[in-house]
């Protein structure tokens, strides 16, 4: 049986006929940049996210570079990122030859530690840049309070997260001064290339973010500011204006998916239960954890984390050769992340060595995704599971 880490092709096929359309009606208007297309997805990405501006921008990665443009980051000034991340997380930072300073993370979660945010804070600290990594919120209302007890910035990185929502019911990208998402193909909601999206309810910022997306130009050929070509294409913006209204459904499906392999590892004997960090005889896999709030005064449980699973991240020892297996035996699977900020070799000058963050470093040696993308079955959930139980065995 072959399971494919993502099933693209199955999900144009259940959109084929209205993204064909929405294609045609790009090319028939001959209008590719910017426009009434983007004008449109720019107005319905801020009705779903619930935000006052929503900017589309060129990738994932230029909304982060954008951001850190519209709040003047200066060179020498300091970001605090986590050191487990994609590139670009932290790549942006150094672009602007400011100096970003490295956070381990919380291990259930794999998001940013706040603990370690406070330690790393100094007077040439000029923002934080939580990651809401695989689709899981970082832990907002303590970063937020941090950054307003140290007048921070904070530039939300929603890359893997649209349609994340924390404690109150608040989209990812929201929570902070600056949310940025990217529409690579791959994610839980992706185009037909690069594309990604700015958001913020601070006017003054909107007028930063989209006058820099221009080239700095408030008016054509007129610069204010010096600002770069970060538009986002009218074909992405078509494609995008089809899949929103289908992306609840699916980040409904990639939950229930998650559930189901939870279940089928505890029921395989290969872990005990979600959350666990540590390896033993009960727990040969470690299985991911949505992070739940019981309301004291209620029996009710209230959602603080609505974790979308752009992955699916288990955690086993002898990782690369479990890679190896999965894909002998055609299953999907990929390593987010192999090593962490503090250890490549781009970074080499800023002085870290290894055993500095000891979290993201476990987290890079074991941790390893496997499908769950909406359109996955329980034979082939049944099937991945099998197969990594009979490796389990083998060892």
């Amino acid at each position: 049986m072959k399971v494919p880490l993502l099933g693209l092709k199955l999900q144009y096929q259940s959109l084929k006929k209205e993204l064909d359309e929405a294609v045609l009606r790009v090319a028939e208007s001959q209008y590719f940049i910017l426009g009434p297309e983007v004008e449109k997805m720019e107005k319905e990405f801020c009705e779903y996210l619930k935000c006052k501006h929503a900017i589309g921008v060129s990738s994932g990665t230029d909304a982060l570079l954008l951001a850190l443009m519209a709040i003047d980051l200066k060179p020498g000034d300091e970001v605090i990122v986590p050191t487990y991340s994609f590139f670009a997380t932290t790549g942006v930072v150094s672009r602007m030859n400011a100096v970003p300073v490295f956070t381990d993370i919380d291990p259930v979660t794999f998001n940013i530690s706040v603990d370690d945010i406070k330690r790393k804070i100094t007077s040439k600290t000029k923002a934080i840049v939580p990651v809401h990594l695989y689709g899981q919120s970082a832990a907002m209302e303590k970063i937020m309070r941090v950054a307003k007890d140290h007048n921070l910035m904070v530039i939300e990185d929603a890359a893997q997260a649209i349609g994340t929502q924390y404690k109150d019911g608040s989209f990812v990208g929201t929570i902070g001064d600056i949310g940025c998402f990217s529409f690579f193909p791959s994610k839980n909601l992706g185009g037909y290339g690069d594309g990604g999206l700015v958001t913020t309810n601070n006017d003054e910022l909107a007028y930063m973010l989209r006058i820099k997306r221009v080239h700095g130009g408030e008016q054509k050929y007129y610069h204010k500011v010096i600002g770069g070509n970060f538009r986002i294409d009218a074909l992405q913006a078509a494609v995008l204006r089809v899949k929103l209204p289908h992306l609840d459904k699916w980040s409904e499906k990639r939950r229930a998916n998650a559930e189901h392999y939870n279940q089928l590892f505890i029921k395989a004997g290969l872990a005990e239960d979600t959350g666990r960090t540590k390896f033993d005889e009960k727990n040969h896999v470690l299985l991911p954890k949505a992070i739940y709030k019981t309301l004291s005064q209620s029996s009710k449980t209230d959602i603080h984390n609505y974790h979308i699973y752009n992955q699916y991240i288990i955690r086993v020892q002898n990782r690369d050769e479990l890679k190896k297996f999965l894909t002998e035996n055609e299953i999907g699977n990929e390593i987010y992340y192999p090593m962490p900020f503090h250890l490549q070799e781009c970074f080499a000058e800023l002085k870290y060595k290894e055993g500095d963050f000891p979290e993201a470093e476990e987290a890079c040696k074991t941790s390893l995704a496997i499908p769950v993308f909406p359109e996955l079955t329980k034979e082939q959930q049944q099937f991945v599971v099998d197969k990594i139980k009979e490796f389990i065995l083998k060892k």
